[in-house]
């Protein structure tokens, strides 16, 4: 009976044993079910996480030339290939139509993602109107602000925000004969207002014209009278002019009319600059017929385009920075001129100023300076400067704290007209300096108060 009873025991052990052991098992799998379960879900998440949602947003250039626009192109396939979420719609246009289509599509207020701007008046009227986004903050984000030079940059900027950035800038300056200059015996280049009159005397003495001018174009003559405005008020005279808080009769922009005329007095322009156009001075320079001209970037192409042997200056061609006026205010790097960026759409998507940040990084803008399509405002991409004189202009507009953009620019339309007109009429002596700066002023009442 014991044995029976131990036997019975030792069966009812093993059957505990093996019941026990199936749910180990059991409860193991399901455990390990649920694991399994877990890792599949993260894994999705995961997935989830590396798929970026579509996005698609349109960009609007006016580089219609073949090498230029393939490269635009070019650069936008490659950030689609990089990003294969991101959709760019291109359109390109040409300069006048993009001006044109723009008047219509901000007055519906449904502007492009990214567009060509050249900062200044419009830009800012686009601000105002709320057109455009604020990107400081992204500009402020890895350095990316700290790439450009300062100058260049601000020229995007209204009331301290950056609504883009520029893709390149020229200055404007001294370009001039070597050989004419060798000639006359000059052998070290103006710095001061003083000097520079010193070497004007002293061509005209050696029978050479000093300076060639476009009088009758109003523009060229023009760059001379914002130029002293840069150099004898500097950038506060401008800005309080501007805001209102200033008058363009204040003493900066008097004595920039009383600069011109000691110019015109010691006859340091060609016969009949008053009729003469831009073509006619560059004609002038090309075939070695004036010492200097106050001129942009494109100078040089149009020295050899106005030729007579199609040449030009080419291996006789100088540029310096315009002097500084003594007494000025203004920094003698200071600089005047203008060029081509992108702002941002108010209601662009993040990608948009992603892109613009590839547009505007080392290698994109080496590539433009290479093609010769752009005078780089990123530090590191002069490299891809070939022409000398092109890295001198580079090299100043980088070097510039305040960059003045073109007065025909920067102000609204009617009022550049305006000043145009003003200093053509300085030149002329037909305004005295004060009643020039009064016509501008009286514009600037009609259009900036």
């Amino acid at each position: 009976m014991k044995k029976i009873i131990i036997a019975a025991l030792v069966i009812v052990f093993i059957v505990s044993m093996l019941f026990i052991g199936t749910s180990c098992k059991e409860k193991e799998a399901v455990v390990e079910e649920e694991a399994v379960v877990e890792e599949e879900e993260v894994v999705v998440e995961e997935e989830e996480e590396v798929v970026a949602e579509p996005v698609t947003f349109s960009w609007w250039h006016i580089q219609t030339e073949e090498t230029q626009k393939a490269l635009w192109q070019s650069l936008a396939d490659d950030y689609m290939a990089a990003n294969p979420n991101v959709t760019i719609e291109v359109t390109v246009l040409e300069n006048e139509n993009f001006k044109a289509k723009m008047t219509t599509v901000m007055q519906t207020g449904e502007v492009p993602d990214i567009f060509q701007s050249w900062g200044g008046g419009t830009m800012n009227d686009q601000a105002e109107a709320g057109l455009l986004r604020d990107i400081t903050a992204e500009l402020a984000t890895d350095g990316w602000g700290d790439t450009f030079s300062p100058g260049a940059l601000g020229v995007y900027a209204y009331d301290g925000v950056n609504y883009g950035v520029p893709r390149d800038m020229g200055m404007v300056g001294f370009w001039y004969n070597t050989d004419l200059f060798s000639q006359a015996g000059i052998d070290a280049l103006p710095a001061t207002w003083a000097e520079l009159l010193e070497d004007v005397q002293t061509l005209k003495d050696a029978g050479i014209t000093p300076i060639a001018v476009g009088a009758g174009d109003k523009w060229p003559a023009a760059f001379w009278w914002e130029y002293l405005c840069v150099r004898i008020g500097g950038q506060p005279a401008f800005l309080a002019a501007e805001s209102r808080e200033g008058s363009f009769t204040d003493a900066p922009f008097v004595e920039a009319g009383e600069k011109i005329l000691e110019l015109v007095d010691l006859n340091a322009f060609q016969d009949g600059f008053l009729g003469s156009t831009w073509g006619d001075e560059g004609t002038l320079m090309g075939n070695g017929e004036a010492a200097m001209d106050l001129m942009g970037q494109w100078a040089p192409g149009s020295f050899r385009e106005n030729s007579a042997d199609g040449t030009g200056l080419d291996g006789k061609i100088g540029w310096f920075a315009f002097p500084m006026v003594e007494g000025g205010a203004g920094g003698a790097a200071d600089g005047l001129g203008g060029g081509n960026g992108f702002v941002v759409g108010a209601n662009a998507p993040d990608a948009a100023v992603d892109f613009l940040k590839f547009l505007s990084s080392v290698e994109s803008q080496t590539a433009q300076a290479e093609i010769g399509m752009s005078v780089p405002v990123v530090t590191g991409a002069e490299v891809g400067l070939t022409d000398p004189t092109l890295l001198l202009v580079q090299q100043g507009a980088a070097a510039a704290e305040y960059f003045q953009l073109y007065y025909d620019q920067y102000l609204p339309p009617a009022m550049g007209s305006v000043v145009n007109d003003a200093v053509q009429a300085i030149f002329a002596k037909s305004m005295t300096p004060e009643e020039a700066a009064q016509m501008v002023e009286d514009s600037a009442i009609e259009n900036l108060d």
